[in-house]
């Protein structure tokens, strides 16, 4: 992924108002990764919400392709949907009516992913909630690459993504994958996201085996990380609150902040269930298909789910 960003004028004088160094955010390693702390696994959001992430946001990896700047303690982001790695040629798309396919009722066709027109206003100063709510339908985050994070399930809300990953052949004989090599596919509709920690932009912020860098940001505002903790250790399942959130240090915040973890793994935990933040009515309602739709559509919440106490 290119360490690339696109950065106004603007931006550059609100990060001089800050009186704040930039800290780019790619590569392997980094110079505040040297300051190791002991994780926590708290499972709560805890008092380093406070802390001013706005300077270290813009100045993380992404895509040529994405616009961010801060509006009146929110960052406005446009991005056009499209992520700035490669994707497969074909996916294995569902069959007319399909809402979650499988082997037996999906075919190969040509990655239908087009852009889209996103722009969120999101809160650069997350807000604890007194409980916590499911992710629903559709886009949940915006990730650097310029794609859309979606919650672990299929379209039923039930169904892991990951756990129920399955291959096609095309005419000429070759698998054809329903999710790529970095966890992600496009809906019918051709809104390409990840259901789980996509690795095609860890492999490049994060390198092999550093720390994991900010890949994302929830719709609540908290910041996406993958699954490495500041000592570049893998990060286990049960250090994770209930919507995958943690609060322990990373290379951009050695103090700690609560953050949520994607997981690369084959179950629910893959993704954010639940957001610990407040989440803006106009983004809470930016859900795609409703259910019923076609197959391989927006992830949504387990029937009949709600608030979910943390």
């Amino acid at each position: 992924m290119p360490s690339s960003r696109r950065a106004s004028t603007h931006i550059v004088a609100l990060l001089a108002a800050f009186g704040l160094l930039a800290t780019a955010c790619g590569g392997g390693s980094d110079a505040t990764s040297s300051k190791k702390s002991t994780r926590s696994t708290s499972t709560t959001a805890a008092a380093s919400d406070t802390t001013d992430a706005t300077a270290t946001v813009l100045t993380a990896a992404w895509a040529d392709d994405v616009t961010i700047t801060v509006e009146d303690g929110k960052y406005r982001i446009l991005a056009n949907g499209i992520p700035n790695h490669e994707r497969q040629a074909e996916y294995a798309l569902p069959d007319a009516g399909v809402m979650i396919p499988s082997a037996d009722t999906a075919t190969a066709g040509a990655d239908p992913t087009v852009e889209q027109s996103y722009d969120f206003s999101i809160p650069t100063a997350p807000t604890k909630a007194a409980i916590s709510t499911s992710t629903s339908l559709g886009t949940i985050g915006i990730m650097v690459s310029g794609a859309a994070l979606f919650n672990p399930y299929e379209g039923d809300g039930t169904t892991v993504a990951t756990a129920s990953n399955f291959t096609v052949k095309n005419a000429a004989g070759d698998d054809i994958a329903f999710l790529d090599t970095c966890n992600g596919h496009p809906t019918p509709m051709g809104e390409y996201h990840y259901h789980a920690l996509p690795k095609c932009i860890t492999s490049v912020v994060d390198g092999t085996s550093g720390p994991s860098h900010i890949i994302g940001i929830a719709f609540d505002g908290y910041l996406i990380y993958g699954n490495r903790d500041v000592d570049g250790k893998e990060v286990a399942a049960d250090q994770l609150d209930a919507c995958n959130g943690i609060t322990s240090p990373t290379p951009e915040f050695p103090e700690g902040i609560y953050h949520y973890v994607l997981l690369d793994t084959a179950d629910s935990m893959s993704s954010i269930r639940c957001f610990t933040g407040t989440v803006d009515a106009s983004l809470s309602s930016m859900g795609g298909m409703p259910p019923g739709g076609p197959g391989g559509g927006p992830g949504g919440r387990p029937p009949g789910a709600g608030a979910i106490a943390t």
